[in-house]
């Protein structure tokens, strides 16, 4: 009989976060590791404050428009948005609110090159996703109006197309998985995958401007011209004092509040001067405006202060003191993050682009330790990988979908981006979550080894896409029906509101267990 191998496994002999865990027992090894992946989720909650910042600076971007009046024969100038405002949804709030899937799977896909086998944390992150997406944060948007108020999707050619793009992605990815190669992901397969997205983006833009033969004829009710309104954009929400009497600090203040992207910049506790900058594009003409109220050097320079101030002049005059110290105790937890998203340059320059980029990067750099931390979470349990990811991975890395889509449902006069940015992330999961990773390895393979991309428990990942179409029909038939009786899509009676709301969580809960079970060998 061959003697047992004295060598330690490779969680065993590696440590990941000090020197001495690999000697701690492995129930307490994961207990450290999931509080560690907890505070990773935190981070990306906050600098999804930052990206949700830029990007709507983005958005205010306008340019001269000169055109000749037909009748006095005289020039007009008008301001023209520079962004479509249904483009925007796709390319910046889907895209950006998915990155966190999105940079975790293609830093799995590079892990795992020279493998001829891909991993598992990108595909079972992705499709986790698309059910968080569509279940918890469903649950969450439909009750974010007030009381009694209703919002309603306005451009329903719009939503129908996005609506079959997603439901298409998933049909896509168990038709390659299970008919066309079973198993194996060729060139091919990953190239058409990423294409897709243009296919998107093109069909979109046709829908949204009613081109003919391509476009559903439906009328599209008012809808405003900003992403975010003029009513609702002029709340600075780097002012504490601005939201203040917005978000007013009170006891129904839940930990979701206090967590979501508006609250952390209220949670800053700083005033920032501001000065409107929307016409400097370049650093050059931010510069030249030091020497009025205000500069972007001093804002940045705020930035920083910002980050150890604990609590607000608000926030002391607080009747309970358990909230205060409960707030201050929040605040505490995340200054680190703070102080590392401070040196996120001011939304100001460049029209919050570089502002914008940099929130990537750092989301980045976050999912690349989220991988880490499963790795280990992984060896030290026995669970698999594939139910980490699409269970405590999905939900954590959808956190910044489940903010966007609750800011936009709060802030907006329709339901159009809260419900867009759910069926557009699903859609970027798969073309681009999932495309580029299996486009890098099926090149690498298809070059090095010349072989496809062979696929880990590919079966199990199928039966996950069947549970998804199951339990999506019921959540989307609800919507189509709070149309019809209710006449809105989110808000309305409260009674009604909650009832959808723990409906779509009961569907979420059948996901996870059925396909933890799948993957566990139950079933």
């Amino acid at each position: 009989m061959a003697s047992a191998d004295p060598r330690p496994s490779a969680c065993e002999a590696a440590y990941l976060l000090f020197h001495g865990e690999t000697l701690l027992p492995n129930g307490v090894r994961a207990s450290l590791y999931a509080v560690a992946l907890a505070y990773c989720f935190i981070g990306l909650s906050a600098i999804t404050a930052r990206f949700f910042k830029s990007m709507e600076h983005i958005m205010k971007h306008s340019r001269e428009v000169v055109s000749v009046d037909p009748h006095t024969n005289t020039p007009v100038v008008k301001q023209e948005k520079v962004w479509n405002y249904t483009i925007a949804d796709i390319a910046l709030l889907a895209f950006g609110t998915s990155f966190p899937q999105i940079s975790l799977a293609t830093i799995d896909a590079i892990r795992n090159l020279g493998r001829l086998t891909a991993g598992g944390l990108g595909p079972g992150t992705l499709v986790g996703s698309a059910a968080f997406d569509m279940f918890p944060i469903h649950a969450v948007c439909v009750v974010m109006p007030r009381a009694g108020s209703k919002k309603k999707i306005s451009d329903l050619g719009v939503w129908l197309v996005e609506l079959f793009w997603s439901f298409w992605a998933y049909i896509w990815l168990y038709f390659i998985l299970e008919v066309w190669t079973p198993g194996v992901i060729t060139l091919w397969e990953a190239l058409l995958t990423v294409l897709q997205y243009g296919l998107l983006l093109l069909h979109v833009y046709a829908q949204d401007k009613r081109w003919p033969y391509v476009s559903i004829p439906f009328v599209r009710s008012d809808r405003p011209e900003d992403w975010v309104p003029e009513e609702n954009a002029s709340v600075d929400y780097d002012n504490c004092d601005e939201i203040s009497e917005t978000l007013p600090v009170s006891a129904d203040k839940n930990i979701l509040d206090i967590l979501s992207a508006g609250s952390y910049h209220n949670a800053e506790y700083c005033i920032v001067p501001e000065k409107d900058m929307e016409g400097s594009s370049t650093m050059n003409d931010v510069v030249k405006n030091t020497q009025e109220d205000t500069s972007w050097l001093l804002i940045w320079w705020q930035q920083f202060l910002c980050a150890f101030n604990l609590e607000s002049p608000e926030s002391r005059k607080m009747d309970s003191i358990h909230l205060r110290i409960t707030r201050i105790f929040l605040n505490l937890l995340i200054a680190p993050w703070k102080l590392l998203f401070a040196f996120v340059p001011p939304y100001h320059i460049a029209h919050g682009w570089i502002a914008f980029i940099c929130s990537l990067v750092l989301i980045s750099g976050i999912s690349y330790g989220v991988t880490k931390l499963t790795d280990q979470i992984s060896c030290v349990t026995g669970i698999s990988s594939y139910v980490i990811a699409f269970t405590a991975l999905a939900a954590g890395t959808s956190w910044p979908d489940l903010v966007a889509s609750k800011i936009a449902a709060e802030r907006q006069v329709t339901a159009d981006s809260a419900i867009a940015n759910i069926t557009c992330s699903n859609s970027v999961n798969i073309y681009v979550g999932i495309g580029i990773p299996w486009l890098i390895d099926t090149v690498y393979n298809f070059f090095v080894y010349q072989e496809p991309l062979y696929i880990d428990n590919a079966a199990g990942l199928s039966f996950s896409l069947l549970v998804f179409f199951a339990t999506s029909f019921g959540c989307i038939t609800v919507l189509v029906l709070r149309r019809i009786v209710l006449g809105a899509e989110l808000g309305g009676p409260r009674l009604w509101a909650w009832v959808t709301s723990v409906y779509s969580m009961l569907h979420w809960v059948v996901f996870v267990v059925f396909s933890s079970l799948r993957f566990s060998g139950i079933i």
